[in-house]
């Protein structure tokens, strides 16, 4: 199992894996080398945000700033959930390196 993903990590998905809208469901799905995984909102505005650029911290604050929700409640949710995923090799994380 992986670790928490630190504030400053910033999750992407990984080539093969992307995310879609299913007008025939009407729901978000993340579809990754054959597998599909349906997505409630919180999942699908969570891995809407990630652009490979922010870092988790920043994604919480931006999803926090639209759903007027504290950050902290955000960034725990999102820890968890993208956690998962990246267990399920459906997300990535590039860290913060220090020299």
């Amino acid at each position: 199992m992986t670790e928490a993903l630190a504030d400053t990590d910033t999750p992407f998905l990984p080539r093969g894996v992307r995310l879609r809208w299913c007008p025939v469901r009407a729901a978000w799905f993340l579809l990754g080398p054959e597998r599909a995984l349906k997505l409630d909102a919180s999942g699908a505005a969570i891995l809407k945000a990630l652009d490979g650029r922010r870092s988790l911290e920043d994604v919480a604050r931006a999803l926090a700033a639209t759903f007027a929700a504290p950050p902290e409640r955000i960034a725990t949710d999102a820890r968890k959930f993208l956690t998962a995923l990246i267990n399920r090799r459906l997300v990535e994380v590039r860290c913060l390196t220090t020299a």
